[in-house]
């Protein structure tokens, strides 16, 4: 017995517990959030270039399945990548669901819309541009300017770059749940005592998106040398 006990101390040998678990093994939410999620969305869930994810009124929005598709499939056009082993990424579907129940376990507040008429999280109205122009004009360009092009309180909205990163569904979330790490208001407070109607958030929505062009960035320039 005592010969036995010396070899599992033996110089060099790890002991019981002290192994790092392989990638795939990994089931604790702050590690996975950390080396997966705060890059973008900030090390508490805010502060990142992309939307804060505890933000209540986001999560009151969103419900579990569609969380959970955005992060194991991402969201193709934009910065969000596909985690899903399924779909290219790194993580199995265990740690997915993790990162998913975990980010609510953290930072939900389960009746904060529980009386409040919120715009659906998924547009299921038909926007109109002209409309959407005339409701950014009453809502947002107060803080972001004439045409989006920013303003004292607020970034440019209409900008190449930014529209090229960022998806409808992106645009629409924003304008309902808010940017509160930014100052950025929700769906309720641009216009003290005039939420705005789930159909001006559609089209406003439809008019950012009208902004869009098909190649940021481009003409791009060309010198004379590649002109030959």
């Amino acid at each position: 017995m005592t010969l036995l006990s010396a070899c599992d101390s033996a110089p060099g040998r790890p002991r019981k517990g002290s192994e790092n678990p392989a990638p795939n093994e990994v089931l604790e939410f702050p590690v996975l959030y950390a080396e997966n999620c705060a890059g973008c969305h900030g090390a508490e869930g805010r502060g990142g270039a992309a939307i804060a994810l505890a933000n209540p009124i986001y999560l009151g929005l969103v419900n579990e399945a569609a969380m959970r598709a955005v992060v194991a499939n991402g969201v193709h056009g934009t910065s969000m990548p596909a985690f899903a082993q399924s779909a290219g990424g790194m993580l199995t579907d265990k740690q997915i669901d993790v990162i998913t129940s975990g980010i609510r376990s953290h930072w939900s507040k389960p009746h904060i819309l529980a009386d409040v008429n919120a715009p659906a999280y998924v547009a299921k109205l038909t926007g109109d541009v002209q409309r959407g122009e005339a409701a950014y004009k009453t809502y947002c360009e107060s803080c972001h300017g004439a045409g989006g092009r920013g303003g004292p309180k607020g970034s440019p909205i209409t900008n190449d770059s930014f529209l090229a990163l960022v998806s409808d569904q992106g645009l629409r979330t924003i304008v309902i749940a808010g940017r509160p790490e930014l100052g950025a208001p929700d769906w309720r407070t641009n216009v003290p005592g005039k939420p705005m109607s789930d159909q001006e958030v559609t089209d406003v929505v439809t008019w950012l998106a009208s902004r869009r062009v098909q190649n940021p960035g481009q003409p791009y320039f060309v010198s004379n040398y590649e002109q030959r």
